[in-house]
């Protein structure tokens, strides 16, 4: 979940442009080349953590989906059609997340959904928002089962065709750490713990599969509670079997105190994670014991891309308080991506709420050069790009050490 630049904040108003644009239910903006003419409108909602502990990655969510509105509605890219953004707090649990989705569902002007972060809070949004054909288009959630279903290994079968992602899944994610660790790192003896969240389980149980199968083994397995702050009964549990790392799913508000309180311990040995600790506030949190952690993250760093050159600097200029962080140019995709669908499924649509079906065949048909590459989704909603990146922590700062393409063997 994360990489960001400084965002320093712009023209007075520029802000206060955006601010119009997408906050809460206000307006989405101008009509761009719409010159006065009777308008309808259209709404994309978020939902997203935007208070809490993980508030920087749901706000750098938010953000991104307002400037694809804004720019939407500045270039009139549906004419008629005036676009909103309504964001909404989930908290980064799954109960104010259905709440959320209930009443994005129950409001007649809502043609699509970006969000969300946690795995966990989309198993309860899904169904919602199916019911009401609205799409939904993730730029974060990993958890395999969300397209695939429960049994995702043996008999894959789509639970919601509603539902899109714009991020590659811990079906790739969990080995692709696997083979870091064991065939690059040269790593052969790991332990294992997660938060028994969807996210963090389902990523230690991809990677311990690819882990054994390429000779490694897992010399202990714990779990923490997300709620706990000290973890050090699953620490003196792991300690006696000396792995020479740790592999942790779960999020950052814990990842970083448990790599701080395993090096107190003395196992002085790297932990790595996934796309939940990529931030920089889990170094915050780690301390300075945190250099060689290692996390792997969706795609490759924004700033590095080509593609992203026009996206950063337009996040910039517009003078969000908060980064874009991990999950911004995937959201930005998002919102694209649905926007791109509105442009065949309003273009002689009376209303909303007969477009959503449209709008959801549409979606599937996507296919564009985005910020983060390729955006184009599969028979399942899942993205077409496999493309990941491992990172590590050298001298208080995350820096990239490998991206590249998984490919299954």
């Amino acid at each position: 979940m994360h990489q960001r630049s400084v965002v320093r904040v712009g023209a007075t108003l520029l802000v206060a442009s955006l601010a119009l644009t997408a906050c809460g239910s206000r307006s989405g903006g101008s009509s761009g080349g719409n010159s006065g003419s009777a308008t309808k409108t259209a709404k994309i909602g978020v939902i997203a953590p935007l208070s809490g502990d993980l508030s920087a990655l749901g706000l750098g969510i938010q953000h991104s989906v307002e400037l694809a509105v804004k720019q939407a509605n500045d270039s009139n890219a549906i004419p008629g059609w005036k676009l909103e953004v309504v964001p909404k707090d989930d908290e980064a649990k799954p109960d104010p997340g259905k709440n959320a989705a209930t009443a994005l569902s129950s409001d007649k002007d809502v043609i699509g959904v970006v969000g969300t972060l946690n795995t966990s809070v989309s198993q309860q949004v899904q169904p919602v928002l199916a019911a009401a054909k609205i799409v939904q288009v993730s730029p974060a959630n990993t958890g395999p089962g969300l397209t695939q279903g429960a049994n995702w290994q043996t008999d894959p079968k789509r639970p919601y065709p509603t539902y899109f992602r714009t991020c590659t899944t811990d079906a790739v994610q969990g080995p692709f750490a696997a083979r870091y660790l064991y065939e690059t790192a040269k790593i052969t003896k790991v332990a294992t713990i997660h938060d028994k969240k969807a996210y963090g389980q389902g990523l230690v149980g991809t990677f311990t599969e690819e882990f054994k199968k390429l000779g490694g083994t897992v010399v202990a397995a714990q779990t923490i509670n997300p709620d706990d702050s000290n973890y050090n009964a699953a620490l003196t549990a792991i300690k006696p079997s000396n792995p020479q790392a740790i592999y942790y799913g779960g999020e950052y508000p814990q990842a970083g105190p448990l790599s701080q309180q395993a090096k107190a311990a003395g196992l002085n040995v790297p932990l790595m994670g996934g796309d939940g600790i990529y931030d920089p506030k889990y170094i915050t949190l780690a301390g300075k014991t945190s250099d060689n952690d290692l996390a792997t993250s969706v795609g490759a760093p924004v700033e590095a891309l080509d593609s992203a050159k026009k996206f950063v600097s337009d996040y910039n200029a517009a003078g969000f308080k908060e980064p874009y962080a991990a999950y911004g140019g995937y959201s930005y995709d998002a919102a694209n991506a649905i926007i791109d669908a509105l442009k065949v499924s309003l273009k002689d649509a009376k209303d909303v709420e007969s477009a959503r079906q449209a709008t959801i065949d549409a979606l599937g048909k996507v296919s564009f050069d985005g910020v983060t590459g390729k955006v184009a989704f599969d028979q399942y909603g899942d993205t077409t790009s496999k493309v990941l990146t491992v990172y590590k922590v050298a001298g208080g700062k995350w820096t990239t050490v490998e991206t590249k393409a998984f490919e299954e063997k």
